[in-house]
């Protein structure tokens, strides 16, 4: 369903799909983007959340009710899209199911693993359909978030890193499939500080926090976020088929440790 009155056209004359935007680490690129002239649709389940972020981001925001993971909601999506602005030029896959209390194996159930697997992995696979020939037109560019758990898995993850590990393969096979017109690349966040900008700015990290990490510091949605809107400028024109972490050198420092 449209949310929002017809929006003027970003200064840079390109638009951006953006799922899971409303919160977090998507809302992050959401207003980089906007930052840069960018017009960015903004997606997520919460339609009422979803609205007034898209209001409190401005005119160069828009907002669309989706689940990612139902084909005919992406379908119809994609199509409000072009309907609205003509032409689509960048989609960041953002929108995921994480898992916030670890469940453990033995509590892990079929439908739960079924659900992160098609929000996390067949979510980003449904939008590259339905969004690859409005990309190509413009030679376009998506971005994956993954996460560092694809590699380096934390205890009782099972769902969220396979689902993660699954959308670096499928980053990999896209780049291929999709080259040369569209750019695919991944970004896989470490520990990052994805509350709310208010939030964050009223109960910043301590000094105790960041010592937590392995590396001192605990990154931020901006940290995300630049390097995804750097792969989507054309200047990362030569940049396809790449996993980018955005860790503060948290892997290393942890494979390397004594």
């Amino acid at each position: 369903m449209i949310e929002l009155a017809t929006p003027t056209t970003g200064t840079n004359g390109r638009v951006a799909l953006v799922t899971g935007a409303a919160r977090g680490i998507g809302l992050g690129i959401a207003a980089w983007l906007i930052s840069e002239g960018w017009q960015v649709v903004l997606t997520d389940l919460d339609r009422v959340r979803g609205s007034k972020v898209a209001k409190v981001l401005g005119d160069n925001a828009w907002f669309i009710a989706m689940d990612v993971a139902d084909e005919a909601q992406v379908r119809l999506g994609v199509a409000e899209v072009l309907g609205q602005f003509g032409r689509l030029d960048a989609l960041v896959c953002n929108a995921a199911v994480a898992d916030p209390h670890n469940i453990t194996l033995e509590s892990l159930d079929l439908a739960y693993w079924n659900r992160v697997l098609a929000v996390n992995l067949s979510g980003p696979m449904l939008l590259a359909k339905h969004c690859a020939p409005y990309l190509r037109a413009h030679n376009g560019a998506i971005v994956n978030l993954a996460s560092t758990r694809a590699a380096q898995s934390e205890p009782d993850s099972e769902a969220y890193a396979a689902s993660k590990g699954g959308l670096l393969a499928l980053t990999h096979a896209l780049a291929i499939s999709l080259g040369p017109e569209i750019r695919v690349n991944a970004v896989s966040p470490g520990w990052i500080d994805a509350r709310d900008p208010a939030v964050r700015r009223a109960e910043p990290l301590t000094d105790a926090d960041h010592a937590q990490h392995p590396a001192g510091r605990v990154g931020t949605v901006e940290d995300v976020a630049a390097m995804v809107a750097w792969l989507l400028s054309r200047n990362a024109g030569f940049v396809t088929g790449q996993e980018f972490v955005v860790d503060g050198g948290m892997t290393k420092k942890m494979i390397y440790s004594e």
